[in-house]
């Protein structure tokens, strides 16, 4: 058996396998998640705040009958809040079987890119955590980072929401 060729045709495999994403703003910087973990995106809409709730989460809203938990992703990255304008956007993701809420200052488009594209992310971009960030994709003509929004909320703060929407 030639052992060769069977990584050189894993390593095609690899190569040739396709994410796709849907990629979004916030700041000047462009993000993307997976597709499969977005249940919605939707425009900005009335937000009910929730007292003694940590910073980042802007609060609730119900969406089709379902009590959603609304967190701010620009806060939660540690940069600076924006008010809302006619870009803003709520996508709404399923984390762990929970249904959380993300705002973000625009959302782009759905990606198809390469898995050869992406590589491991520095230990900080765009002056955030590299721990929140999968990988880094190198686009002709920008940089996109590859969020894990599992990897966002620590395990006490999904605790937190968790008493919010209880």
């Amino acid at each position: 058996m030639d052992f060769a060729t069977n990584s050189v045709s894993s390593n095609e495999n690899y190569s040739m396998q396709i994410l796709q994403l849907v990629s979004f703003h916030i700041g000047d910087e462009e993000f993307a998640v997976d597709i499969l973990n977005i249940q919605g995106i939707n425009r900005m809409m009335e937000i009910t705040k929730v007292p003694n709730s940590p910073d980042f989460v802007e609060g609730i809203i119900n969406l089709r009958g379902q009590v959603i938990p609304v967190i701010d992703l620009r806060r939660r990255l540690g940069l600076p809040s924006v008010v809302p304008d006619k870009s803003t956007r709520i996508i709404v993701v399923e984390i762990q079987s929970k249904i959380i809420g993300f705002i973000v200052d625009s959302v782009n488009e759905v990606l198809r890119i390469s898995k050869s594209i992406i590589e491991p992310p520095p230990v900080m971009v765009a002056n955030i955590e590299s721990e929140f960030i999968t990988a880094v994709g190198k686009l002709e003509d920008r940089l996109l980072i590859l969020l894990d929004l599992e990897k966002v909320l620590s395990i006490q703060e999904k605790h937190e929401i968790d008493k919010i929407i209880a």
